[in-house]
């Protein structure tokens, strides 16, 4: 199958399922409508035939065989994860220089399908490291400095959860968030800093035509869907604030 074979079969489910969705949705009423429900079906119809395409078109990997289509998981994982935590730390930037609990909201609900990616990629990099390196787990720089990323937003979602004050808890969630970008950087340049079983990043001059395609296509899918979980969390963040907002005080009685 060729390029534009696969793309045209990305674009063929990604579409279908948006057309179901809408149905469903103006057959609901148009009360229903939230546009990230179009994102995010678009996005499972992509991971859907990205998977398949993954598993049953994509050519065999040269050297490490079957275990190889993982990759089609692994790899669009991590860069979701990357760019997720990247965006968690403008949102951050963007509440300590402007205040508006809108970006306090997106903080937290991009840490959360951040730590969920980043989850997604250390289970599917242990499955892939049994077959290859023969453990499942190794004490090597890349794998460390992954978990420490990890458990580093997950730290702030717990500092965030002790705070009851609302100014306290989004300015303290902000500065973790930014101090904890920090151990997203280490991450990515841990290949660069240290020797390690893990390869380095890989370009598109050292994949082959029809995975660069499917790995693309499972990014774009990934891509999708974290706009609409961040959304959808994100009207869930915002009706809680506004929920846990102190009622006005009533109107003074004259005496």
């Amino acid at each position: 199958m060729s390029n534009p074979d696969l793309m045209l079969a990305f674009g063929a489910g990604g579409v279908a399922t948006a057309l179901l969705a809408a149905i469903s949705m103006v057959r609901g009423g148009l009360k229903s409508f939230r546009w990230e429900a179009y994102v995010g079906a678009f996005g499972l119809g992509m991971v859907l035939m990205g998977q398949y395409m993954g598993l049953f078109v994509a050519p065999r990997e040269r050297m490490m065989g079957e275990v190889g289509r993982i990759l089609y998981v692994h790899v669009p994982s991590a860069w979701l994860t990357m760019l997720i935590f990247t965006f968690t730390c403008i949102f951050a930037f963007a509440f300590l220089m402007s205040g508006k609990r809108i970006f306090d909201s997106l903080v937290e609900s991009s840490i959360e399908v951040g730590v969920i990616m980043a989850i997604l990629l250390q289970v599917t990099g242990s499955l892939f490291a049994k077959p290859t390196w023969g453990v499942y787990w190794d004490w090597d720089p890349r794998l460390v400095s992954t978990a420490v990323m990890t458990l580093s937003f997950v730290g702030v979602l717990i500092l965030r959860s002790v705070l009851d004050d609302p100014d306290r808890r989004a300015t303290w969630t902000s500065v973790g968030a930014i101090l904890a970008t920090l151990s997203m950087l280490i991450t990515y340049f841990s290949v660069r800093l240290w020797r390690t079983l893990h390869q380095m990043q890989s370009s598109p001059d050292s994949v082959s035509d029809p995975m660069v395609v499917i790995l693309r296509a499972n990014a774009f899918a990934f891509l999708f869907l974290s706009i609409f979980f961040i959304a959808w969390r994100t009207r869930i963040a915002v009706a809680r604030a506004q929920a846990d907002e102190a009622p006005p005080l009533p109107p003074e009685v004259p005496v």
